[in-house]
């Protein structure tokens, strides 16, 4: 990193100095700080929004000891590492990746040239590849459709029978239960290991309810609480999971727990149903992640007939436009739909 120790970063007054000004590589980032602000407010952020990415962007820079434009894979790495280690969840490390990426990108395009020029080093990519981005659940799934209900069906026969012969019957049971959880009432994986077995309410509704204490919200506006339906004999499935399987871990409150009692992580669920496929042989086409549960729930639903609004409402979307991405309906629904439309129109024109 030869471009000098960091001297703190300094907002200067207008944007990065000319190539014939000699600066500091620390000030002229510190221009280019500036100068990427001012964007924010042109576009018409709030003033609340401006200060809380200018003080995001600080602490990304103060990450390193090079300016943007000198920053390599390396440096980025060791950042990620050491956000990690310091207990900074997945999301938030996922905004430091998005500031840095957003500025560079900035300084790259407005004075790409100018840094060439005054300190003989060409903008690259900032060290930002795939190989150290952060893990997000949208990627565990794939962008086409989810696994179909045949496969879904077989893949939890598998499961239930292993129950039986598994090795660690409780963890095999409760395995079993986790993983029919978002496949019968949407809930994120995130949500899932935030379940309580307070939040079971299986006379709730005609079919039971989870209440999800703690939902995914939008733009940091904190947790946002639903009740998620328990459908397709979900509530059967949690009750006996409740009354014969939660009782062989240690006492504690959450529904899905390790063997210490502590709630289990969502890459431990991850790692769970990866190591059930594996035990089931499933090929690569055959294989899913917990996200895709969530989708194929959505989207089987939704083939089933059930509204695009409800469907919605029961992914806990804010937005239809969301919804619409998450159901994927199978090439089979596709034709019928189309022959069912060609028949109608047939009938129609036939008086």
């Amino acid at each position: 990193m030869g471009a000098g120790k960091r001297g703190g970063l300094r907002l200067v007054e207008g944007g990065p100095a000319g190539p014939d000004a000699g600066v500091d590589p620390w000030v002229f980032q510190a221009g280019c700080v500036q100068a990427f602000a001012r964007t924010w407010v042109v576009r018409g952020f709030a003033p609340t929004t401006v200060r809380g990415y200018s003080s995001l962007l600080n602490r990304v820079l103060g990450r390193f000891d090079c300016p943007v434009w000198a920053v390599d894979a390396d440096d980025v790495d060791e950042m990620l590492h050491a956000l990690a280690v310091a207990g900074l969840a997945p999301g938030t490390r996922r905004q430091y990746l998005q500031m840095l990426r957003a500025f560079h990108a900035f300084v790259a395009e407005r004075y790409g040239a100018q840094v060439r020029s005054v300190f003989g080093v060409p903008m690259g990519d900032g060290g930002l590849d795939r190989f150290n981005r952060v893990r997000h659940a949208g990627d565990d799934s794939p962008t086409g459709a989810p696994p179909g209900r045949e496969r879904l069906q077989a893949f939890f026969s598998f499961v239930r029978s292993q129950v039986a012969v598994g090795a660690d019957y409780r963890v095999m049971a409760r395995d079993y239960a986790l993983l029919r959880t978002p496949y019968h009432s949407a809930v994120r994986v995130n949500e899932l290991v935030c379940l309580d077995q307070q939040d079971v309410h299986l006379h709730l509704g005609p079919s039971g309810k989870l209440h999800v204490r703690f939902g995914k919200a939008a733009n940091t506006s904190g947790p946002r609480p639903r009740w998620a339906p328990m459908l397709e004999g979900l509530d059967r499935i949690l009750a006996w999971y409740l009354q014969d399987v939660r009782p062989l871990f240690p006492a504690t409150a959450p529904l899905f727990c390790d063997e210490d009692g502590q709630a289990l992580k969502a890459d431990t669920v991850r790692d769970r149903l990866a190591r059930l496929l594996d035990l089931e042989g499933a090929g690569g086409g055959e294989r899913f992640t917990p996200h895709a549960l969530r989708r194929a729930c959505a989207t089987h639903h939704y083939e089933r007939g059930m509204d695009l609004l409800a469907v919605q409402q029961l992914l806990g979307h804010r937005h239809i436009a969301s919804t619409m991405a998450y159901v994927k309906p199978s090439q089979k629904f596709i034709e019928d739909a189309w022959r069912r439309a060609t028949d109608l129109a047939v009938r129609t024109l036939a008086g």
